[in-house]
């Protein structure tokens, strides 16, 4: 019987826009694509697992104006921040590149060039969406509005994030520009197109989605009820944008620029490309091998442009990869089973998570226990994360270990006796493992039915513990003439032990290393490994602790408002806010209630929700940021507010709050106020320094009275 011959993969994740930090979304994907990468490795297959930057568009050419840097700059800042992610969590990408470079420059021109060969790209006048506060065209991810599909608030002009919907962004219902809050005006711009209504990708597509294999069969019923019948539904792919713009030019277009989804997904191949270079690998004959193959995984929310866009652009360029790739999707994660919110305190920062020394690899373990091959979304739940990763790895797993090496090291010098097989040792462990577990645990990862795998593997790890139970190590070792049946007992045990680790290295390296160190190995543990029969241990160290569930109270985004019980609403506003009286405060912080008002007082201020549809800092004071709000008038208000202490602009555009709307203007050394956003503070303001800008429930709207 021949060996198989290795596989050659070429595995990529989707690539996280160069505008902020990694979210904890990013880190279950490469979590999930990480595991399967290095199961792949164990099997000795050759894996080139790369990654980038998605570092084009509007967004991030704006940051960086206002910042004071070039987006080259300020790209490179955020990518300075990855590695204490990925090393973090143990994510052993081969390479990390950035879609600003000069491969992805060259790779998306010379596609493009192969599609206009192709007769694949028209021009058309087109009117787009020009903001006319910035007075300039707005890319899609610079307008949000209703999804033409399912009305859902707040999404981009390119796709819905809540049904997956690619879209034109002048079919938004109730548009206005992210970057200003002003409402777009339409104006005629001549752009370039893909046109995908050409019936030869409509063709294509039919043939590529239901190739074997090539996608979840959710997924393939998803993007066929967007090609329907005919491909008549499938509407020509505006790829470029007008200047300014940070981006790829057009070879043939000056002033024009490719649109970020055309040349981020491309990124892929750059990314290669620059690795081969690197390690002195022929990038065009790795792509070009019949053995090669990638595989992409990739969130729900963006398989619009990974199923429909991506290949057929692929395909019409000529590029070798097209009949090679299979895409894998995932959902989300939630917590409680809702979709993670920074305002309610249900968001979970990856860094806080390692600031706070918890185990890489408890996460790790949990998101593997939770994934399947579905495009399912997995729920963390605190209490169930400590259950699971108490009770299994330390309960069950690396309680074996510990129960048997210390026995092997003092009585027996760490010698293992003899290799105990089936039928003589009683430990059913060696006879589920003949049994086909093997198979079916190694067919789970390969498949990425990461919690199918799991139980299996925590299935024998009872068994192994029953063993324990049955034989009682500690027992023995209370009587010298048991000796040889102390050690035959713990040699089993780690012998045992060593097989789970193998089955668990894939999820847990770290682990696995000091493993493969406690048994002489010096090298990570391979898939073959199963059917080694170490001889010896070192010394046994610490593997790893139990969650302390302290550290879960820790770990979620503080809610960016105050319970609406815990403060009376205190202006923090244009005019600085008299510090209270000592006489004044209580002891708890809070002030007393105020001198009794009638209605008809109260009726006088007019309370209105707005959006802070932009946020800046005020230079020369060390107190006030500039908000730029929208109360629903058909116009943008600025009003100066004392909470530079307490939040970063960034972080207030887009929310909502409660103004007092009609309240006279102020002059201020820093220009005009016209306005004051409610906030809350305690009375002693230096012993509780917190300030809470009021946040309004969602499905409020800007220009609501409140009353």
């Amino acid at each position: 019987m021949s060996t198989p011959q290795p596989r050659k993969l070429f595995v990529t994740t989707a690539l996280p826009y160069a505008n902020g930090a990694f979210h904890i979304g990013h880190i279950m994907e490469y979590i999930q694509a990480d595991i399967w990468v290095r199961f792949q490795r164990m099997q000795g297959n050759e894996v080139h697992f790369v990654g980038a930057d998605d570092a084009h568009g509007t967004p991030i050419m704006i940051a960086a104006e206002k910042a004071g840097i070039t987006p080259q700059e300020f790209v490179a800042n955020i990518a300075a921040g990855r590695p204490q992610y990925l090393n973090g969590f143990h994510i052993s990408f081969d390479n990390w590149h950035s879609t600003d470079s000069p491969e992805n420059t060259e790779l998306s021109q010379a596609i493009y060039l192969k599609l206009k060969e192709a007769g694949l790209i028209v021009t058309k006048v087109v009117e787009r969406f020009f903001d006319p506060v910035k007075g300039m065209f707005l890319a899609d991810r610079n307008i949000k509005g209703e999804c033409p599909k399912c009305s859902a608030r707040d999404q981009y002009g390119d796709n819905c994030e809540v049904c997956g919907a690619a879209y034109e962004p002048t079919e938004l219902k109730n548009p206005y520009s992210a970057l200003t809050g002003a409402t777009p005006v339409m104006k005629p711009s001549e752009q370039y197109f893909f046109k995908l209504s050409d019936e030869r990708c409509f063709a294509f597509l039919q043939e590529w989605l239901n190739s074997p294999g090539r996608l979840q069969s959710e997924m393939v019923n998803k993007v066929s009820e967007w090609l329907g019948n005919d491909g008549k539904d499938l509407a020509d792919w505006d790829i470029s944008r007008d200047a300014p713009y940070f981006g790829i030019p057009i070879p043939d277009a000056p002033g024009k620029f490719f649109y970020v989804w055309l040349d981020a997904p491309v990124g892929y191949l750059a990314s290669l490309k620059n690795y081969c270079s690197k390690k002195g690998l022929d990038y065009q004959a790795l792509l070009n091998d019949p053995a090669t193959e990638q595989v992409h995984f990739i969130g729900k929310d963006i398989v619009s442009f990974h199923l429909l866009f991506w290949p057929t652009m692929l395909k019409f360029s000529g590029h070798p990869v097209i009949d090679k790739l299979k895409v894998n999707v995932h959902g989300h994660m939630t917590v409680g089973g809702e979709k993670m919110s920074k305002s309610r305190g249900t968001g979970i920062s990856p860094l806080r998570y390692l600031d706070l020394k918890m185990d890489p690899e408890w996460l790790r373990y949990y998101i593997a226990v939770k994934l399947n091959a579905k495009v399912e979304d997995i729920d963390f739940n605190p209490e169930d994360f400590i259950a699971k990763v108490n009770a299994d790895l330390i309960g069950k797993y690396v309680n074996i270990a510990s129960r048997a090496a210390g026995f092997i090291s003092k009585r027996f010098d760490g010698k293992l006796s003899n290799p105990v097989t089936a039928g003589t040792s009683g430990n059913r462990f060696w006879e589920s493992l003949k049994n086909g577990e093997e198979a079916a645990i190694r067919d789970a990862f390969e498949t990425r039915e990461y919690g199918k795998a799991i139980r299996h593997i925590m299935a024998l790890a009872d068994e192994v513990n029953q063993y324990v139970d049955a034989k009682k190590p500690w027992e023995l070792a209370k009587d010298p003439a048991n000796g040889q049946a102390l050690q035959d007992v713990c040699s089993d045990l780690l012998l045992a032990f060593h097989r789970l680790s193998v089955f668990l290295a894939p999820v847990l390296p770290e682990v696995a290393r000091k493993v493969a160190a406690l048994f002489g190995i010096g090298r990570d543990l391979t898939w073959a490994d199963l059917h080694t029969w170490p001889t010896s241990i070192g010394t046994f160290e610490h593997l790893m602790t139990r969650v302390d569930p302290k550290m879960l109270e820790s770990l979620f985004d503080k809610p960016e408002s105050a319970p609406a019980a815990a403060n009376a609403a205190t202006a923090a506003t244009s005019a600085a806010t008299p510090a209270a009286s000592a006489a004044d405060s209580a002891v708890s912080g809070i002030e007393p209630l105020a001198p009794e008002i009638k209605i008809d007082d109260f009726a006088k201020i007019d309370l209105r929700i707005a959006k802070i549809v932009n946020c800046e800092q005020v230079e020369g004071s060390d107190k006030l940021l500039r908000l730029t709000l929208d109360a629903g008038e058909g116009r943008l208000r600025n009003v100066f507010s004392g909470i530079k202490s307490a939040y970063q602009p960034e972080d207030l555009i887009g929310k909502l709050t409660v103004m007092v709307a009609n309240l006279a203007p102020r002059k201020m050394k820093f220009g005009i106020s016209e306005g004051m956003v409610l906030a809350a503070s305690s009375a002693d303001e230096k012993a509780n320094p917190g300030i809470y800008v009021l946040n309004p429930w969602p499905g409020a709207e800007p220009g609501m009275r409140v009353r």
